[in-house]
């Protein structure tokens, strides 16, 4: 996202943003009726960006279930098993096909990357199969379009979007600014829907990192492309703008016909923004009170940072989908890209109410101590009274050879002494006898007897007596 960034005029009025076609062969080809190529590659193995992410590990606490994401691209197939039944009937502002016809493999890629569900003997998933759908169709394929009308109707499938309640919204594509397209994307937000853009692929192009649109409107998270290694892709474009990056190259993802996946080498920052906009989905079904500007605090302050904390490459860093959707975020402020961030951008909501929460907890925490210290005092108190043993013992006076009849002492002996030990040989465990607390099979059976208001004869023949205590 950006703040008064001048545009400079571009020659392209809208591009979708992969850079290569796939690089499978097309076995199918691509036919009117089909409306897409089909691929032959059953993905066995994980794709690198699903095993770099981890999406799954946060699908204990959520996959995005109930949350509609937009895909506002060239169509999206839903005749691919990882799509079935994740595809809404959606809508079509070009002159031919259908929200279902993809001719590119392009918003199908973007839409699996999203949402597509983890079949059997494949190593391919979204990163929410919980989350949905809403193919809304502005360009016919992948190529460079010169249409100026272009940037107000993706405005207007924006607003389709958030009309027909989508609660994510991905834009994998770059176009000229307008003020028809900016008051889509304010109402968007507005409306407390996260928009998620792709940042464009001139990073090695002769006209420079200028600003892509709509990623750069403030309010989007726009999104640049990494490799295996963390490092930024030479053809995503850079700049103050760039909030976050993805997996940008060597994409593979489901083929419009067919049940296989293709690959497309080169990448592009078209296939980085979908693993953003499923975390998205991830947080807005875990959190459906946060607001969209603390959705995205929350997405780029869990990236795995650069070691500036922040650059013009990857913005915070490598989206983190587990770390946005568990991290219990505290207050207190600090530095950081968290900070930073909040500083440029202004204080969030979310960084207000969290920051209240260790003090409620640990208030909550002493309550329910004190709470379970009079539960156990309480119950303390009614065990002994079922047991006699609330009021002090009753003993007999001391005999006249200065010895007790005070259970534990043997007869005839001192009572004041330190007590004496023997073996007890029913059980040959250490029996100490005298002020000092028994054990063993004959103390057992004392303490039996006293509960009981009992005699119990000791190891001389005698016995050991006293009155009852009974429970008052």
């Amino acid at each position: 996202m950006q703040l008064g960034n001048r545009w400079t005029a571009r020659i392209l009025t809208v591009a979708l943003l992969g850079l290569a076609a796939p690089a499978l062969p097309v076995l199918g080809g691509v036919a009117a009726a089909a409306c897409g190529p089909s691929f032959g590659d059953q993905l066995t193995d994980t794709p690198w960006p699903l095993a770099r992410l981890h999406p799954e590990a946060a699908w204990p606490l959520s996959t995005g279930v109930g949350v509609t994401v937009a895909v506002i691209d060239n169509g999206v197939s839903t005749s691919h098993p990882s799509l079935k039944g994740q595809v809404l009937p959606g809508k079509n502002y070009v002159a031919t096909g259908t929200p279902d016809c993809d001719l590119v493999a392009h918003g199908t890629f973007v839409a699996g990357i999203i949402a597509g569900l983890k079949l059997p003997n494949t190593g391919f998933y979204g990163v929410a199969p919980g989350a949905r759908i809403l193919p809304i169709r502005v360009v016919e394929d992948d190529q460079k379009s010169h249409d100026t009308n272009l940037p107000n109707v993706i405005a207007d499938a924006i607003n389709f979007a958030v009309d027909n309640g989508a609660g994510v919204i991905n834009l994998s594509l770059v176009t000229q600014p307008t003020p028809q397209l900016q008051a889509a994307v304010a109402r968007a937000l507005s409306r407390n829907v996260i928009v998620v853009a792709a940042a464009g692929n001139d990073g090695a192009s002769q006209t420079g990192n200028q600003p892509a649109y709509p990623a750069a409107y403030d309010g989007v998270i726009a999104v640049a492309g990494v490799d295996e290694n963390d490092k930024h892709v030479p053809t995503s474009t850079t700049g103050d703008f760039v909030d976050v990056a993805a997996p940008g190259v060597r994409i593979q993802g489901p083929a419009p016909q067919g049940g296989g996946f293709g690959l497309r080498s080169s990448g592009g920052t078209s296939f980085a923004a979908p693993y953003v906009s499923g975390t998205a989905a991830l947080l807005r079904a875990y959190y459906p009170t946060m607001t969209a500007r603390e959705i995205a605090d929350r997405i780029t302050s869990t990236a795995d940072h650069p070691p500036a904390g922040r650059d013009q490459e990857v913005g915070y860093g490598t989206v983190n989908p587990y770390r946005a959707v568990a991290t219990i975020q505290g207050g207190g402020g600090g530095a950081g890209p968290a900070a930073s961030r909040a500083s440029r951008l202004g204080p969030s909501a979310a960084a207000t109410k969290d920051s209240h929460l260790p003090a409620i907890w640990t208030t909550l925490g002493a309550l329910l101590l004190t709470a379970l210290v009079w539960v156990g005092l309480i119950a303390q108190r009614a065990h002994r009274r079922r047991l006699g043993t609330d009021a002090a013992p009753a003993f007999p006076p001391a005999s006249a050879g200065g010895g007790s009849s005070r259970p534990g002492s043997r007869p005839g002996g001192g009572g004041g002494g330190g007590g004496r030990s023997r073996r007890d040989e029913a059980s040959n465990e250490l029996t100490v006898t005298g002020p000092i607390v028994r054990r063993g099979a004959q103390a057992r059976g004392l303490a039996a007897a006293e509960r009981r208001g009992l005699s119990m004869p000791t190891a001389s023949g005698g016995s050991t007596g006293g009155p009852p205590t009974r429970p008052h």
